[in-house]
């Protein structure tokens, strides 16, 4: 009955944070730490950041994965089938009732100047959930020169424009966190060996 009852709740907190967060994953991530980081305490700072990065890397939208490997890892099966039905319904919904009538309401003035509004907010967003996600990573010498490094690659992919993707940063920041990590794992087990056999 306590697991139906946090799989209900799962749902629902999905479902509101699908309702009213505008301008995709980006701008959910900070909506996402507030309700059920702090406030429902079904993960850890540390927990989702690390979903996080794996919704990011993951093929498909950030909300979507984010809410099944949320809800996976809260209720197994039934938790993630809620949690990605929560976030969903409210979009295919909405955007539903929009297409019965869209040329109509994509005219309208007060409309444009909502979207405006929306832009702006979204922006923020995206930048709030930067910066959460930046307090709460471990203070390393190996993320300080990967966030520097991720900044200035961006920074000066901006000024030149080629026609890079995203999706060759993750990559690559996935790649050398993975070297970096067997450089460690095979320098820690060497230094192991050595102490054995002396």
């Amino acid at each position: 009955m306590e697991r139906f009852k946090k799989i209900i709740r799962l749902f629902f907190e999905f479902f509101k944070i699908g309702l009213f967060t505008f301008g995709g994953g980006y701008a959910m991530i900070a909506v996402m730490e507030r309700e059920l980081v702090e406030k429902k305490n079904f993960l850890t700072h540390e927990e989702f950041l690390d979903i996080i990065a794996i919704a990011e890397s993951s093929p498909g939208p950030l909300a979507i994965n984010s809410a099944t490997f949320i809800g996976y890892k809260t209720c197994k099966f039934f938790g993630s089938l809620f949690a990605t039905l929560g976030v969903v319904l409210p979009s295919f919904i909405i955007i539903f009732a929009i297409s019965l009538f869209f040329e109509r309401f994509i005219a309208l003035e007060y409309v444009g100047y909502a979207f405006r509004g929306i832009q702006a907010s979204v922006a923020f967003l995206i930048l709030s959930a930067g910066i959460k996600m930046l307090k709460h990573l471990k203070h390393t010498v190996f993320n300080a020169i990967m966030v520097s490094l991720t900044v200035a690659v961006m920074v000066l992919l901006e000024f030149i424009a080629p026609d890079f993707s995203t999706v060759f940063l993750i990559l690559i920041g996935g790649v050398i966190g993975l070297i970096v990590y067997l450089v460690g794992y095979f320098k820690t087990k060497s230094t192991k060996e050595k102490g054995d056999k002396d």
